[in-house]
């Protein structure tokens, strides 16, 4: 077997070509980013990258039942993830003290979802593009129905944001305070849901943490206003999978390890950042090299 060409793998010739195809898809990987990053950072003060993980299993395990049944694969993946956040709603705040439930649901949903492709007959391009993404074009009723679930997230965040930060960073004030702390977990959870089943679409079940994640994650590393940390969160979501989709669209490789690489390098960005504004301070501790402590 000979050695992949780097011609066989990136191929920019007809780039300008190929751009004009992928409108819609750029436009739902915009709307992915903008609900990904402010879904995010909830998620990241609650503490439940492993809950979307384990949703993203579920949402997986539904869009390959509809792929196998040949129904639209969108409305699988939002089923499967709508079931998985009733699962995780349920368990409410004691999701962070029980991930073994979690662990168990995750090997669950990817094994179904194993299952029904191995029964599926058809492209092997459509299961592939279930686990790490693709590019597709999406046509005008995919388009708008990714925006209508972006459209409901955003709407429903709009009017939870305020007491669902603060249920998330300080639960036992918050509900001493009059905000309804339990039932914001469930609503915040199907929310998770809706997002994960878009996210699925654009980088596949394996990776969606680098979407409602790691944008959300790198943004806390530069900063902690609770104002800046979500535009930061959604500039990094819209870079990453906009980014990528432009990037893997001259390549033969499927658009997640794209996205997933600028997301990385921008979390790796935000941690060199936080890094340069500590080592100042560390400097104005010690005098002639020797930290105050001991020269006193």
């Amino acid at each position: 077997m000979g050695a992949v060409a780097w011609s066989d793998v990136v191929d920019f010739s007809d780039y300008g070509a190929l751009l004009a195809l992928v409108q819609n898809s750029l436009w739902a990987g915009a709307l992915l980013g903008l609900v990904g990053g402010l879904v995010g950072v909830v998620v990241v003060a609650r503490d439940l990258p492993f809950a979307v993980h384990g949703t993203a299993e579920l949402s997986f395990a539904g869009g390959a039942a509809a792929l196998l049944l040949g129904v639209d694969v969108v409305a699988g993946s939002l089923v499967g993830s709508v079931l998985a956040a009733v699962f995780f709603g349920v368990l409410g705040n004691r999701v962070r003290e029980h991930n073994s439930a979690i662990g168990v649901l995750m090997p669950f949903g990817l094994g179904l979802g194993v299952l029904f492709l191995s029964l599926y007959e058809g492209r092997a391009a459509n299961k592939f593009g279930l686990l790490t993404g693709q590019i597709v074009a999406v046509d005008d009723p995919q388009l708008l129905s990714l925006a209508a679930i972006a459209a409901v997230v955003l709407a429903a965040l709009a009017v939870l944001w305020r007491p669902l930060l603060f249920a998330s960073l300080d639960p036992e004030v918050a509900e001493a305070r009059g905000v309804p702390v339990r039932l914001l977990s469930p609503l915040f959870m199907l929310l998770l849901g809706l997002s994960v089943a878009m996210s699925v679409q654009v980088v596949g079940a394996l990776l969606v943490l680098a979407l409602l994640v790691t944008p959300a994650a790198a943004a806390l590393r530069v900063s902690a206003s609770p104002y800046v940390v979500p535009v930061l969160s959604v500039v990094f979501a819209v870079v990453a999978v906009v980014g990528g989709t432009l990037l893997a669209l001259g390549s033969s490789v499927p658009i997640s390890p794209y996205v997933t690489t600028v997301s990385f390098l921008t979390y790796l960005g935000c941690r060199l950042v936080a890094r340069l504004r500590r080592a100042p301070a560390r400097g104005e501790r010690e005098q002639d090299g020797v930290p105050v402590a001991e020269a006193a």
